[in-house]
């Protein structure tokens, strides 16, 4: 059996994957698409591959492209992934999932009535602090969890033309994933309050005025809440995309400043001993030797300097290279990858209806049936 052949579209942040496609033993790097001739042109050949499309519905007849990987601008997501999936290709799709509701529904009954895979390449719950997080619960480190919280604020002034007023919960999934996902709990409902405004200027493209979203989730089945709080435009804030984890035996709280070590606290110590800083260690050596020294450093050098996902956002953790190895392993081994698209809806979900509470003065909103996974 061939290896799966991956077409990687939109080459922004999109290039960054190209080489640890190219680097991993299990999947061969086949097409790119980007719409501008000249840029396909350049990184098609800085990285050695012949097959190039400047159309989307090109890649789609291709019968021999197995998967796409979306990495367009927020508002073409689900509409690329539905026709990828009606095409009868796989879906690997940057954050997030959709914008909407139905969409979102959309594309979880396509991807069943196909059968066909479906991942949101949510870059936290890949990230080395988040696989620390992940490797301290399964010890037993962290006792049982008691609340979990998460921030994403960043300053998105100068990205592209369709973000100046986006409401902050519609890119909530950077909060939203590590606080469901350490748990592997669904969120049943969830209450969010607005605050403060963003410039005039900004609040007519999307309708909304809040310069900071700030959400409490209920888990289904669980004694568990987590609070989410967002901002994208008119907050002094250093980029920070955070999770706190506090459980019986240790909380771990992530770092103040981008750089910083993190603090873990130890219950039942004398109280100047209770915190320790901690140097997160890197999880490369659970991916293939090829693709290893992707969880260090960005590729995307064609122009002289690298994407704002590393120059701003710290390369995601060293999450690229785990999530595209998740995404080829469940296809190499006919499984769900996670998050699946029920995952992947119910994280998004959260956001929608997290703004929408917003815009009603914080009224709670249930999450649909069709986002649970049990």
């Amino acid at each position: 059996m061939r290896k799966p052949r991956a077409a990687i579209i939109g080459l922004g942040f999109g290039a960054e994957f190209i080489p640890i496609y190219q680097n991993h033993p299990d999947v061969e790097m086949y097409a790119v698409c980007q719409r501008d001739q000249k840029r396909l042109d350049a990184i098609g050949k800085a990285f050695g591959i012949a097959k190039r499309y400047t159309r989307y519905e090109d890649v789609l007849r291709d019968p021999d492209v197995d998967f796409v990987h979306i990495n367009t601008p927020i508002p073409d997501h689900a509409a690329m992934t539905l026709a990828a999936l009606a095409a009868g290709k796989h879906v690997a799709c940057t954050v997030p999932m959709a914008t909407s509701v139905d969409d979102c529904q959309r594309i979880v009954e396509l991807a069943a009535r196909t059968g066909k895979k479906y991942m949101m390449m949510e870059t936290v719950v890949y990230s080395r602090e988040f696989l620390f997080l992940q490797q301290l619960l399964r010890a037993g480190d962290l006792g049982k969890l008691q609340f979990l919280q998460a921030s994403h604020q960043q300053d998105m002034d100068g990205w592209p033309g369709y973000w100046p007023g986006l409401p902050p919960m519609h890119y909530a999934t950077h909060c939203v994933g590590p606080v469901l996902g350490l748990p592997r709990k669904d969120a049943e409902y969830v209450s969010c309050f607005g605050s403060g405004t963003i410039r005039e200027e900004m609040i007519g493209r999307y309708g909304s005025p809040f310069a900071v979203e700030t959400a409490h989730v209920k888990m289904k089945d669980s004694d568990l809440s987590a609070r989410i709080v967002r901002s994208l435009f008119d907050v002094a804030r250093q980029y920070r995309e955070s999770i706190d984890v506090y459980g019986t035996k240790q909380a771990f709280e992530w770092p103040l400043v981008e750089g910083e070590p993190a603090i873990l606290h130890t219950a039942k110590r004398p109280e100047p001993e209770i915190p320790q800083r901690v140097e997160v260690p890197d999880f490369a050596h659970l991916l293939p030797e090829g693709i290893r020294k992707f969880t260090q450093k960005g590729v995307y050098d064609l122009a002289g300097n690298e994407h704002l996902s590393f120059t701003q956002g710290g390369g995601h953790g060293g999450s690229h290279p785990h999530l595209a190895h998740e995404f080829v392993r469940a296809l190499i081994e006919d499984r769900q990858p996670w998050p699946n698209a029920v995952q992947s809806a119910n994280w998004t979900c959260v956001g929608i209806l997290a703004h929408e509470s917003a815009m009603q003065g914080g009224v709670r909103k249930n999450l649909p049936s069709w986002t649970l996974s049990s």
